[in-house]
């Protein structure tokens, strides 16, 4: 039976003595009480935890798995959760294990889906997998780097593609070997199967059979790493447990699995792909100032919450920014360190050093850090169809540069915005549309120059001589 975890907090191996770089233990107890009262955690399966799970986690004997198809060319901040969830394992010494679905990517998860996925060609799932693998790289990396604040050596990560052992499977030898086990009772209580099921679209078998072939990653991963725990979002919770009753079943051992929270807007929907609201973790696709500025923009509320659920900052540390912030809440504090540390762990220092820049330049109205951005970060910072190259030449108008900028798409809109008040160029508020750019007030000493349109639309024209 599903459940919130308040049963956990008389889980036998957690203790209430944490470790501290003094007193030369490897690592510290996973502390899963401390993990829900960040919000980290939402459910679990089973409810409560059995001696010998404990004993493998407090020994270090098992390792913890989070799986993601690569229907896309990056992850995004939704899968971001069950990654920091990976790490909070692994800080306690316990092997992470990251799956990419090459396999299932080709099925296509039911999951919170009105209809069916289009089929994806292999060599685009092949491709989108080496993408989001470097994602997750980045991502184990700039924690061990610049957040993971002890001398203690991190357990490896290992990142598998399950097509290494489906490609090798054939149908037959799965049901008969796999599909036996299963029982379709339990795959048609699935929410999402019925959801389906009762719709004008009904379900494909491909569709429908999804739960048994992540059931089957997860004991193949049992057998192979000894990996007893999985971690992922709260809308996988129906395929975690088709894998927790593949195991019972053909191993007699329970596994462990553990849900996070969807991150959603806030009308209540998740960011995602297929939302069309989707913050990536790849620069290209979502730029290094967007990522930061994404956190930046929270809400009190959210940016409290969000410090516990993005950040690994102590809770004694994450009390005092938040009180900080209470005192003065203009100054914005809790956001800042939010933004702050959620680029540090995708983007690492140099993408925080590009977002804070920009975000100086662009927000502050800072001529002096506008003029001193390189100017081939600018496509980095706000993507590559917000930067133009134009030649420089003694009659260019602002209209012409605006135009050129494909700021506007009619010249009638660009004069009335112009006239209106509703165009800045280098934070200066321009009204004359036939005025010509001159070098200085129009062009800034690196060559750039940034247009704003209204509060927030940002442009960058490039000068070429």
């Amino acid at each position: 039976m599903l459940s919130r975890p308040s049963a956990i907090l008389r889980s036998p191996f957690v203790t209430t003595n944490p470790c501290c770089r003094t007193c030369h233990r490897p690592f510290s107890s996973l502390n899963l009480p401390a993990l829900h009262e960040r919000g980290l955690i939402k459910d679990m399966l089973p409810d409560t935890m059995g001696t010998r799970m404990s004993e493998m986690i407090s020994k270090k004997e098992t390792s913890v798995y989070a799986g993601f198809d690569p229907t896309a060319s990056s992850l995004h901040v939704g899968n971001l959760l069950p990654l920091i969830g990976l790490l909070h394992f692994q800080r306690a010494g316990i092997k992470p294990i990251v799956v990419i679905g090459g396999a299932t990517a080709t099925i296509g998860d039911p999951s919170g889906k009105k209809t069916e996925r289009e089929r994806i060609t292999s060599d685009i799932v092949d491709e989108n997998a080496a993408a989001i693998r470097k994602n997750i790289d980045n991502i184990f990396a700039n924690h061990k780097k610049y957040l993971w604040q002890s001398e203690e050596k991190l357990p490896p990560f290992t990142i598998v593609n399950n097509m290494k052992w489906y490609k090798d499977i054939n149908a037959v030898d799965f049901l008969g070997n796999v599909g036996r086990h299963i029982r379709i009772g339990g795959m048609l209580l699935k929410d999402s199967v019925q959801t389906r099921l009762n719709s004008s679209e009904g379900m494909s078998f491909a569709e429908f059979s999804y739960q048994a072939f992540q059931a089957y990653d997860w004991l193949h991963l049992l057998k192979t790493y000894n990996c007893f725990l999985q971690i992922g979002g709260s809308d996988q919770m129906g395929n975690m447990k088709a894998g927790y009753d593949l195991i019972r079943k053909v191993t007699g051992d329970s596994p462990y699995s553990l849900t996070v929270p969807l991150i959603t807007t806030e009308t209540g929907d998740k960011f995602g792909k297929s939302a069309g609201n989707a913050v990536w973790l790849d620069s290209e696709q979502t730029s290094t100032f967007d990522f930061y500025q994404f956190f930046l923009r929270s809400s009190d509320n959210d940016a409290a919450q969000y410090l516990k659920l993005f950040s690994f900052i102590p809770e004694k540390q994450l009390t005092e920014v938040l009180e900080s912030h209470h005192a003065n809440p203009g100054q914005r504090k809790a956001q800042k360190k939010l933004a702050e540390q959620a680029t540090l762990l995708v983007h690492g220092e140099e993408g925080l050093k590009t977002a804070l820049q920009a975000t100086e330049a662009l927000f502050n109205s800072s001529v002096e850090a506008l003029s001193t951005l390189n100017p081939e970060v600018f496509p980095s910072i706000l993507g590559q169809a917000f930067v133009t190259n134009l030649p420089l030449n003694s009659s260019i108008t602002v209209l012409d540069t605006v135009m050129q900028a494909k700021c506007f798409q009619e010249e009638k809109d660009a004069r009335r915005v112009i006239g209106a008040g509703g165009v800045y160029i280098n934070h200066q508020k321009t009204r004359v549309a036939d005025h010509v750019i001159q070098a200085g007030s129009h062009i800034l000493p690196n060559n750039i120059t940034l247009i704003r349109i209204g509060k927030k639309n940002h442009y960058v024209v490039r000068w070429r001589s």
